[in-house]
């Protein structure tokens, strides 16, 4: 029988969602970089050239950037492997009765082990799945056609969790089942200087069109939540990875150096690092700066989305820290 592995998205393990940044990040209302859940593949379409794609350790950054939009499985198989043979061209067949609600990548595992050893597989062919550039196990060995369909369905809705209920469109899909592309949503005229700065990437001037939004509407809450991303992005702009993290290192207590790693965190999705490192640097503070230090964590709360429970276990945390 084969071995089952539990479906979920790990706590810990490889985590390849730097992987899917570029695709979490292109311009947006208020497009941040965070793939937090309704955001980064909600009901977006893409058209791909095929539903089953073959993969390498070369190529696999378009598959995890494909992940934001659906759910990609991806099946590690090999010549040799009798199971691989049989699993194969089920998973295919599965994958194509979604209708682009999936995509298969397969990966020839003898051929690129630096994919084996990102997925951990112990077995071939193994079979993970990518939801937002993150791994999630499903199984090893063949399995019935049923059971494959019924995992499928579990990681839709596990997908749908996390913000990712795009459609993708192939030459290989049915044609009652090739998705149209849904209507651009309308933009409120009073966002439309603020967006068109963002898509241009001149962040200090979306952030002053934001603020003048919420100025005159201060409950504009898609006005707020885009004004903090783009404060993040304004802070990091024409920042390197290397010169935030050189700083900090220089200055292990310096507010501003650490507060800079922190936004870095975040924007490459290591939330909880940037939480702890900002909660920790609170506690470490005198009673002068933490009003400073308190409000950037606030504002990283909302980047992240307040029902986030990484954002509510901070927030526990915080308050502890406060009382």
């Amino acid at each position: 029988m084969a071995q089952q592995m539990p479906e979920r998205i790990p706590g810990g393990g490889v985590d390849l969602s730097h992987l899917a940044a570029k695709a979490q990040a292109p311009a947006q209302p208020g497009g941040g970089p965070t793939p937090s859940a309704g955001e980064a593949g909600a009901n977006r379409v893409v058209d791909v050239p095929s539903l089953v794609m073959d993969v390498t350790d070369a190529s696999f950054e378009q598959a995890a950037q494909l992940s934001t939009v659906v759910p990609v499985v991806v099946d590690l198989h090999a010549e040799w492997s009798e199971p691989s043979k049989e699993l194969s061209p089920v998973l295919a067949r599965v994958t194509r009765e979604f209708g682009g609600r999936v995509l298969l990548a397969r990966v020839d595992a003898d051929a690129n082990p630096g994919l084996v050893q990102a997925f951990q597989a112990q077995a071939i062919p193994t079979v993970v799945a990518l939801v937002a550039g993150r791994p999630v196990p499903l199984f090893q060995g063949a399995q019935p056609e049923a059971q494959i369909r019924e995992v499928f369905g579990q990681l839709l809705q596990l997908a749908e969790q996390h913000g990712v209920t795009g459609q993708v469109a192939a030459p290989d899909a049915a044609p009652e089942d090739m998705p149209e592309a849904p209507a651009e949503p309308e933009i409120p005229a009073a966002h439309v200087a603020a967006v068109e700065a963002a898509e241009r990437g001149d962040f200090d001037t979306a952030v002053s069109e934001w603020e003048a939004v919420l100025a005159k509407a201060p409950a504009d809450a898609a006005a707020r939540a885009a004004l903090v991303q783009m404060r993040l992005l304004q802070r990091l702009a024409g920042r390197g990875a290397e010169e935030i993290r050189a700083a900090a290192a220089a200055a292990p207590s310096g507010i501003p150096e650490q507060l800079a790693v922190a936004d870095l965190d975040l924007s490459g999705g290591h939330i909880e690092d940037a939480f702890l490192r900002v909660l920790d640097l609170f506690a470490g503070s005198d009673d002068e700066a933490r009003p400073a230090i308190r409000e950037r964590l606030l504002e990283l709360f909302e980047v992240v989305g307040v029902a986030d429970p990484r954002v509510i276990a901070a927030r526990g945390r915080l308050a502890n820290l406060l009382y």
